[in-house]
């Protein structure tokens, strides 16, 4: 508590003096009596308090929460690579001092998750204090990750303020035109953290042979075919992604559709394919799911990482670039630099970092949460 980290687990608690549900507000004290902040109470979860305030004299009410998402839209308003951006995360939980809340917004509409006990119990005074710093239409609540689970909450969705849009919600993200499918797509509806990443990889594709794994709704896909790929292969296991993808790509009739192909495959397995093909690439993006939920799972994460970058070594050029990530929270930037050399290492290749990569400024991290810096990745080149 004294470095200001926002979580108190239930092994660190000595005792609950009085009576408190879930979501209440609590009191926090030293075991010596000094006053520490004040935090929402979760008798389900191990992260048995989320602290709102370390001024242990701050009131938590409807102002509060008025006052910390203003802050938290003033942030993003004042970066100027964010201006004009029509998809943008204006809360990013945590680190923006609001435990368990996410808000995203796509144009006129907002995407919010409420996944603390907290964050639930002041649901309404949330969603006024959203709809008066944004002058949002419309906000849809996608209340239903797991976490919510081990808060001891039922999975929410459907709207909540506002009314449905009458068609599809799409986003314009440097240039190139996205569906967003807040209802049932990954995290919100769209992974806005690789927004930069995606806008890199454009401007390395000119003339290449481009690779995109795991590519979900295509968005590095079309980065690429924008910034003027010879050619983009993208792969993912699902097949409503990859109709999502296309559906995108249709959204896009500047893009050249016929120097792109989709495929609905095991990347792993396709990746050993393509090996024994001969098959080779000078730009292979590797964005796979989350393989470490948590640092219990980080072994086994460690093994699939270490084995979608042998194989993407494999494949690359002479002179190529393999663009790597990582999302999961249980595996650390230094792990990871260390999986990805040693993947470069077994495939025979030598290889430099040439840039680190990270999500973006609207997904910031309090320096006391490190936890928050979920997305690491590398963009390597290969001799």
């Amino acid at each position: 508590m004294f470095r200001r980290h926002p979580w108190i687990f239930e092994s660190s608690v000595a005792r609950l003096d009085g009576r408190a549900r879930p979501g209440d507000t609590v009191l926090i004290q030293s075991a010596d009596g000094r006053r520490l902040a004040r935090g929402a109470y979760s008798p389900s979860s191990q992260i048995r308090c989320r602290v709102w305030s370390f001024d242990e004299a701050e009131t938590i009410d409807d102002a509060f929460f008025k006052r910390r998402v203003a802050l938290a839209v003033a942030r993003r308003q004042a970066l100027p690579e964010l201006a004009g951006q029509e998809g943008l995360r204006l809360i990013h939980a945590e680190s923006d001092g609001l435990p368990g809340v996410i808000a995203d917004q796509y144009g006129d509409t907002l995407v919010v998750q409420l996944n603390s006990a907290g964050a639930e119990k002041w649901r309404k005074a949330l969603v006024a204090a959203l709809v008066q710093a944004t002058g949002c239409a419309r906000i849809y609540e996608r209340s239903d990750s797991e976490v919510r689970g081990l808060e001891g909450l039922e999975k929410v969705t459907g709207w909540i303020y506002g009314e449905a849009p009458g068609g599809e919600i799409s986003i314009l993200e440097n240039g190139v035109r996205l569906g967003v499918d807040y209802a049932s797509g990954h995290k919100t509806g769209f992974y806005l953290d690789q927004r930069e990443n995606r806008q890199l990889l454009g401007s390395l594709a000119a003339g290449k042979s481009v690779l995109n794994c795991f590519c979900y709704t295509g968005g590095f896909s079309l980065q690429a075919l924008r910034g003027g790929a010879a050619t983009v292969l993208s792969i993912d296991s699902s097949g409503p992604a990859l109709e999502r993808a296309r559906a995108n790509l249709a959204l896009n009739p500047d893009l050249p559709a016929e120097r792109a192909e989709w495929r609905e495959a095991d990347v792993f397995q396709a990746l050993r394919e393509f090996k024994k093909e001969g098959r080779s690439f000078d730009v292979i993006v590797l964005d796979p799911p989350k393989f470490a939920p948590s640092a219990a799972h980080a072994d086994r994460a460690a093994r699939a990482y270490k084995d979608i970058n042998l194989l993407g070594f494999r494949l690359l050029n002479p002179g190529g670039l393999l663009m790597t990530y990582s999302c999961s929270g249980g595996i650390g930037l230094e792990l990871f630099q260390k999986i990805v050399a040693g993947a470069a290492l077994d495939a025979g290749r030598c290889a430099r970092i040439v840039r680190r990569l990270a999500g973006t400024p609207d997904h910031p991290v309090a320096l006391e949460f490190p936890e928050g810096e979920y997305l690491k990745g590398l963009l390597c080149q290969v001799d």
